[in-house]
């Protein structure tokens, strides 16, 4: 790991089998997936919970303290959404399926080559008022070596302990529309969705054993383009 400390094989192995299992609250014939009006004008994304151990990590704590995501502020030189908190991924390419796009995204974005088996499982596919349809993967990453950030794509990289997402978010109305809008408290300020609803949804699964949905949930004006 970055700080020296070495988390075993045997730890990597426990904590994804847990993370794993803790995704079965929802199964893939329960999981949320866009219908076909819903991907009307959009275009077929994937973003990723790409997963790692925590320095340290001894396989039997809190999963919120023994694991951490991956977290990027895209590149201020990107055309769309530039400067915003994301998780790796990008458009789906024809052919491919959201798992495929994940793991590609990932090794293009922060430079870790996963294999198919380091797929545990998706989260609620999210319409987006950009004009996309994303569907979340998560992603273990463990023992793959460091995240290299590609610097024309991201401008930060972090990786936060699943702890920090382990807050209550805040829902907030618009007049623009009827669904709240949520906002995921991270690093003292606010992250919104779509990346937000993904984060929520993670937590609220992994962490908490709840199939709570957010494809309802609002994105803010400023992201509607």
């Amino acid at each position: 790991m970055g700080d020296g400390v070495v988390v075993s094989a045997a730890v990597e192995q426990r904590l994804c089998e847990r993370v794993r299992a803790a995704l079965s609250v929802l199964p893939d014939d329960q999981r949320h997936t866009a219908s076909d009006a819903d991907r009307i004008g959009k275009r077929p994304a994937a973003v990723t919970m790409t997963l790692l151990p925590v320095p340290g990590a001894t396989g039997d704590g809190a999963l919120a303290d023994e694991v951490a995501f991956v977290l990027t502020r895209r590149a201020r030189s990107l055309r769309a959404h530039s400067g915003q908190w994301a998780l790796p991924g990008g458009r789906i390419d024809a052919g491919e399926s959201a798992e495929q796009a994940g793991r590609r995204e990932v090794s293009e974005e922060i430079g870790l080559e996963l294999g198919p088996d380091r797929v545990l499982g998706l989260l609620d596919d999210y319409p987006t008022r950009s004009g996309y349809v994303i569907t979340p993967v998560v992603l273990w990453a463990g023992g793959t070596g460091e995240p290299v950030p590609n610097p024309a794509e991201v401008a930060e990289l972090h990786r936060p302990a699943l702890a920090e997402i382990d807050r209550e978010p805040r829902f907030l109305s618009i007049p623009e529309s009827d669904a709240p809008v949520i906002q995921v408290p991270l690093f003292d300020r606010y992250v919104h969705a779509p990346t937000g609803a993904v984060l929520h949804q993670f937590r609220e699964v992994v962490l908490h054993g709840r199939a709570t949905r957010v494809a309802h949930l609002e994105q803010p004006v400023f992201a509607w383009r």
